[in-house]
């Protein structure tokens, strides 16, 4: 079963009270009106699993999915969980605050919950490299449930003084790896990894499952996931060049702006990196930006922009890095973007193709030149 991850959509929370419902007591569960407010104040840390599926009546982004599994946070400026911090979004805060991770009955005992945890944690590293300020994750767990946060990565806090329910909670808490080796990449995927299972306070009959895959068989999966690379075009390819590849020009998309139709890919052939799913840029005429180096030749699959102050064409992501489905930045260059600050260089998280665009230092606006990324097809 293919199990994908990608934000949860405003249409989409009906299935989310679905499954916290039946996958929590009632005195635990969350409301529709507490999910709307999470999901507008924090679309970025409300993260999904779905599976594909056909459905022909179905338009948009949502086309073609159904949801098996969520996990839903807010920020804090606190470094600890308290009734307050569970119970505001304080935009720019250093900690997450997990605060439900559900999957679907039908889906449970399949390591969705652990991988849906992993991928969102990667997300929140990617993110904090690329400077959305995030330093730790928060959550508050039943002490069942103890043993599978250790699995992700979590340390216990202690008892915690939230009272939400009639059982005790147990705080634990995730710090964010904001480096890997000292190098100058960081990578944000949606790539499902190894076993795990629900967060924050998912209900379970019994205690996590733990199983573990036969040698070798993860290893196996990720060479046939490599195996099955998408194909990308170049935007050269096409015949109508961006019209064949955004939505409806005289129509509102991301922002009110038209939106990728595509997925985006890293261009490089063989590679097929999937950078950013469709319907998440906003496509943008702009002027453009110098970040190319003199001192090396451009790789033949990039395309060349023009000169500034011309104008160039581009695909804005925002509000942060876990927009992307993986993505590689460099470290701050000496070059410095239209709003002042230093330049930071997008490039192919996986085979270091780049630039592919820029962002400002700390900014929350990610720009990727039109012609220097690929068109799934």
């Amino acid at each position: 079963m293919s199990i994908f991850c990608d934000p949860v959509m405003a249409d989409e929370l009906d299935d989310v009270f679905r499954i916290e419902t039946a996958g929590y007591p009632a005195d635990e569960a969350g409301s529709r009106e507490i999910f709307r407010y999470r999901q507008s104040q924090a679309p970025e840390l409300f993260l999904g699993a779905f599976v594909p599926v056909s459905n022909p009546e179905a338009s948009g982004r949502n086309k073609g999915r159904t949801l098996i599994g969520y996990i839903c946070a807010t920020l804090s400026p606190d470094t600890t969980l308290t009734h307050k911090s569970m119970s505001t979004h304080v935009p720019g805060s250093s900690s997450i605050c997990i605060h439900s991770v559900c999957v679907d009955q039908a889906h449970r005992r399949q390591h969705v919950g652990l991988n849906l945890v992993n991928a969102f944690v990667a997300r929140a590293e990617a993110a904090a490299r690329a400077g959305a300020g995030y330093e730790r994750v928060l959550l508050i767990v039943h002490e069942e449930l103890q043993q599978f946060y250790a699995k992700a990565g979590f340390t216990l806090v202690g008892l915690s003084h939230v009272v939400h329910g009639a059982r005790p909670w147990y705080e634990m808490r995730k710090d964010l790896v904001l480096g890997v080796g000292g190098g100058p990449r960081t990578s944000s995927t949606t790539t499902l990894t190894p076993p795990s299972i629900p967060a924050h306070t998912q209900a379970q009959t019994g205690p996590p499952e733990a199983q573990a895959l036969p040698a070798g068989l993860w290893e196996a999966l990720e060479r046939s996931s490599r195996s099955a690379r998408p194909t990308a075009r170049t935007l050269s390819s096409f015949p109508n060049a961006i019209r064949d590849v955004v939505t409806d020009i005289n129509e509102g998309g991301v922002g009110g702006l038209p939106a990728n139709k595509q997925d985006l890919l890293c261009p490089r052939p063989g590679c097929g990196s999937v950078i950013l799913k469709d319907g998440v840029a906003s496509w943008v005429e702009r002027a453009s930006v110098q970040i190319d180096s003199s001192a090396h030749a451009l790789p033949e699959w990039l395309g060349v922009l023009p000169a500034p102050p011309a104008t160039a064409q581009w695909w804005l992501v925002k509000p942060n890095a876990m927009a992307f489905e993986n993505i590689g930045f460099t470290r701050a260059v000496q070059a410095t973007g239209p709003g002042g600050r230093k330049l930071k260089l997008l490039a192919c998280a996986e085979c270091e193709l780049g630039p592919l665009g820029w962002c400002e230092e700390g900014g929350n606006e990610f720009w990727l030149a039109c012609n220097r990324v690929g068109y799934r097809v």
